[in-house]
């Protein structure tokens, strides 16, 4: 989890700035404390910072690393409970498993504004391989396949939404991804708005983004962007960062990806199969025949193959099929 600390001290710094302030945190399931500490000692942004664990073996070391630290509390407490010193101004949520049982805790305890980060580790059940268990715990029917993993994200992001609105509040993903074996948010937590969240679900027969696949419908999702432009322009590498290449070339991704703020995405090889080409298009290609029909286009982060965009299906798939053609033809050219 080395990337996925690097990335904390990123987006706490970007969202806190450069100058040091007197921010109070609280993460609500620390274990040994290593992502808290990190984020006290690299950013700069914690005046006080709260480091709860329930598991005693886990917080005897906790407590021992937690020590001597200026501002740094270690509790032996129960995440679920909201604890004293709250309202917090930045408040994580990262758990062995779904974030659900303190999901309530964490809303209460963040202050409006202020920064909510939420993780979460049941991928089998988020991305759709026990889809009863989604429907139970997160209330949604989740997409299955290649596509299963952003599709938990945005279950997730429709289910703190959700959360979020039945105490007031509002979420705003700042920055939010799948990775790996989880699915993470930044969230801006204020106060709940006239409009509605965009939450809803995918009808695969009115659907007009990559095919989802199976009957449908699927979510309740999140379906507004999932990166917000700003935010990751200014989310740089930390120089403290233990994996500096791998979270270069991640929020590279996430730059350009942020310009495309459209749900899921489409991957050549699967397209190409889907329409029986002879050979899936290149990434490139299949961008820059986008671009050229004015639509947007962008890599992902979700999948080094994918490509993420605002063009309809019909157009996607007449821009691979013209590829197609037009590779045939040079290779035809080629053998003559």
């Amino acid at each position: 989890m080395a990337v996925d600390r690097d990335l904390a001290v990123a987006a706490v710094r970007a969202w806190a700035g450069p100058v040091p302030t007197s921010r109070s945190g609280w993460e609500v399931a620390a274990a040994t404390g290593v992502r808290g500490l990190r984020l006290v000692v690299e950013t700069g942004a914690f005046a006080s910072f709260l480091l709860t664990e329930s598991n005693p073996a886990a917080f005897s070391v906790l407590e021992r690393n937690a020590a001597g630290r200026s501002g740094v509390r270690a509790s032996l407490a129960d995440g679920r409970l909201v604890p004293e010193g709250a309202p917090f101004d930045y408040v994580d949520v990262d758990p062995f498993g779904s974030p659900i049982p303190f999901v309530p805790s964490a809303l209460a305890a963040v202050r409006p504004g202020s920064l909510l980060a939420v993780t979460a580790t049941d991928m089998i059940v988020l991305a759709g391989a026990q889809a009863e268990a989604t429907c139970r715990r997160y209330g949604a029917r989740p997409v299955r396949g290649r596509l299963g993993p952003e599709g938990g994200l945005r279950i997730l992001l429709a289910y703190l939404a959700r959360e979020a609105r039945a105490r007031d509040r509002s979420i705003r993903p700042r920055l939010a991804y799948a990775r790996d074996h989880y699915v993470r948010a930044y969230l801006e937590v204020g106060p709940a708005g006239a409009a509605p969240d965009p939450v809803g679900t995918v009808d695969p027969a009115t659907w007009d983004g990559p095919p989802l696949g199976g009957s449908g419908p699927f979510g309740p999702l999140w379906l507004g962007p999932i990166i917000d432009p700003a935010f990751v322009e200014r989310t740089e590498v930390p120089a403290t960062a233990e994996r500096r290449a791998e979270v270069r070339t991640f929020l590279e991704r996430l730059r350009e990806e942020a310009a495309v703020p459209s749900p899921f995405y489409y991957e050549p090889n699967v397209v190409a199969g889907r329409l029986g080409l002879r050979s899936p298009p290149s990434v490139e290609a299949l961008r820059a025949a986008l671009a050229q029909g004015g639509f947007r286009a962008s890599r992902t982060h979700a999948r080094p193959e994918g490509v993420r965009t605002d063009a309809p299906r019909a157009v996607v798939e007449e821009a691979a099929r013209r590829l197609d053609a037009g590779a045939q033809s040079q290779n035809a050219r080629v053998r003559a």
